[in-house]
């Protein structure tokens, strides 16, 4: 969709989604630049050019350069970057801002659309429970920007190479919690699941935010997964921002609505698939052929 008729779209449905007790976050919608240039997608292809400009699966803002947090920074840590959009830190920096405010916001990812909020706020996990009708006996991810956050937070018994060769990427890794995770997010396990998506917004906003963030997918629970920022229309009044970035794959083709390959690293030597996800196979043949690892069954 061009960039002016979604534009249009989204005006449109928040005007629709107006009415009594409506949230202060449903109208805050943001249309992200692209980051400049082809990104892998969630399979590992290569970008397509979207209409109107800019790439399929970010927005199509014209490229100038700007801003993206730095390496391991934390927030008001950034570096200049040729390619990045001039309000590309300032979508960034209003996400950040909503979330360490308590709020939920709607974030793309490299596999589906996602709701955020800061993994150490307990009120603010509570809401993503309340918001998606989830059952409290299912845990929620964690999203890191870099591999070397993952052993602040996680007891980690693989080779840090292994970690490398999945993430960035669409899988969550399953791993023993460390005591600096926030007690009640998932109080019920001593695991987590960790993702650090292959889209460089996610990476920034969590450098930004300088701790773990809690996402889930942007939808009712036991619905299908979203690809656009219109499919989950329905949550905006709940949302302090939503931040669209296009839509994401392929949203005729069920496999794009998979979401990330979860896989169970917490015993060492081995691995138990809890969801196929859309990475399936390229993980398994990494953990077996690669690392040696075997399935728990075995």
């Amino acid at each position: 969709m061009a960039r002016a008729a979604r534009v249009l779209a989204l005006a449109r449905a928040a005007e629709q989604a107006a009415g009594p007790g409506l949230g202060p976050g449903c109208a805050h919608l943001v249309l992200l630049p692209p980051a400049g240039g082809a990104r892998p997608g969630p399979q590992g292809a290569r970008g397509e050019p979207a209409e109107g400009g800019g790439w399929a699966g970010g927005g199509s803002a014209p490229v100038e350069p700007g801003w993206a947090a730095a390496e391991g920074g934390g927030p008001g840590r950034w570096r200049r970057e040729p390619g990045r959009p001039a309000d590309w830190r300032e979508a960034v920096a209003a996400t950040a801002g909503a979330l360490q405010a308590g709020g939920l916001v709607a974030v793309p990812t490299d596999t589906v659309y996602g709701v955020a909020c800061l993994a150490q706020d307990s009120a603010a996990v509570r809401s993503i429970y309340s918001l998606k009708g989830r059952n409290g006996a299912k845990p929620l991810a964690i999203c890191l920007g870099d591999v070397e956050w993952l052993y602040r937070y996680c007891h980690v018994n693989v080779p840090d190479e292994l970690l490398r060769d999945l993430l960035p990427g669409p899988v969550t890794l399953v791993l023993e919690r460390s005591e600096e995770l926030n007690k009640d997010l998932n109080p019920f396990t001593s695991l987590v699941g960790v993702r650090i998506p292959d889209h460089p917004f996610m990476r920034d906003l969590a450098r930004a935010c300088s701790g773990p963030l809690a996402l889930t997918s942007a939808n009712i629970s036991s619905r299908g997964s979203t690809l656009t920022v219109l499919e989950f229309q329905d949550l905006w009044p709940q949302l302090s921002l939503v931040i669209d970035g296009g839509p994401i794959g392929d949203i005729q083709s069920p496999e794009c609505r998979l979401g990330s390959t979860v896989v169970d690293l917490s015993v060492s030597g081995k691995f138990s698939i809890i969801r196929p996800g859309c990475a399936l196979t390229p993980t398994v043949e990494i953990l077996q052929k690669k690392y040696g690892l075997v399935p728990e069954s075995s």
